[in-house]
């Protein structure tokens, strides 16, 4: 199956998913959570699909996990839309969630999404082990929180007023953080599902979140906002340090494509059984949106 199909299987695969977990949910808090979940690219989904397939985890426990970092995720986009965050209108063509409600529903959508993934990796049905689905509660925990994406988020903010600009080593801790974390961790839970070493799938995934966020970084200069279906030029606008305005468009393309080259050298270990993950390294810098 080429890259293109696999994704375009894991996507409805996902998105199944998403819709059974939150069917018992209703009320207009439910309807923000499913239109937040709805559409995507799903690639820390995939992720989890992926990893998990190198230590030939059930496919339907690598679900449950993906639709917990999916909906993770959303909650976090929900929230980085709201006018006291990012403010944003569009979030994948469609109004935001705040936009299409209110900021309340919004925010309490997005603390249910955030809660309601902890409860499905916290199930049984996720991993017969305890001490696996602990695990998987715990890291996830960590790399979204007040030490993961949340500090990152919190470090973005404090930048947009600080008198001093950001460096190029603070910004990539900075993303490393806000973005990198959440890439990481769909790539520790494969390797968590399987009992095996997330040494390698680490390193992978370290090197992948930094050329997404480069990639981002591009498109906000380059991109089409129709095709990316949300605004763009944003940081540029807002005075925000990136690595484009940093290192220039030809340097952090580069910069770019040499995390990619790392990213799948780091994947060596696990050979032609990888090559769908080696193949997310190149998409993450080759996407339009």
């Amino acid at each position: 199956m080429s890259f293109d199909a696999a994704l375009r299987a894991a996507q409805g695969e996902i998105q199944t998913t998403l819709t059974d977990l939150l069917a018992p949910f209703d009320g207009p808090v439910a309807d923000a959570m499913r239109y937040a979940t709805s559409g995507g690219k799903r690639l820390r989904g995939f992720l989890v699909l992926e990893t998990a397939a190198l230590f030939d985890v059930p496919r339907g426990q690598a679900l449950r996990v993906a639709a917990a970092i999916e909906a993770v995720h959303a909650y976090s986009l929900i929230h980085d839309d709201l006018p006291c965050m990012d403010d944003d209108d569009l979030r994948r063509g469609q109004p935001t969630v705040h936009r299409k409600w209110d900021d309340a529903t919004a925010v309490l959508a997005g603390d249910a999404l955030q809660t309601v993934a902890f409860e499905w990796l916290a199930s049984p049905l996720t991993h017969a082990d305890a001490a696996i689905r602990a695990d998987l509660v715990v890291t996830l925990a960590r790399d979204a929180g007040a030490a993961g994406m949340v500090r990152g988020q919190a470090l973005d903010i404090a930048a947009e007023t600080a008198t001093d600009p950001l460096t190029l080593e603070r910004i990539t801790e900075l993303q490393r953080l806000k973005t990198g974390r959440l890439l990481e961790w769909p790539c520790r839970a494969g390797a968590l599902l399987g009992i095996g070493d997330p040494t390698p799938l680490m390193l992978f995934a370290a090197d992948l979140g930094l050329a997404f966020q480069i990639a981002d970084d591009l498109l906000d200069v380059e991109g089409d906002a129709a095709t990316m279906g949300k605004a763009v030029g944003k940081d540029a606008s807002a005075g925000k340090a990136t690595f484009v305005s940093l290192m220039g468009a030809d340097a952090a393309r580069d910069r770019a494509l040499a995390l990619v080259k790392s990213a799948q050298d780091a994947l060596l270990p696990f050979g032609d059984r990888a090559a769908t993950l080696a193949a997310v390294a190149r998409y993450v810098v080759t996407r339009d949106r």
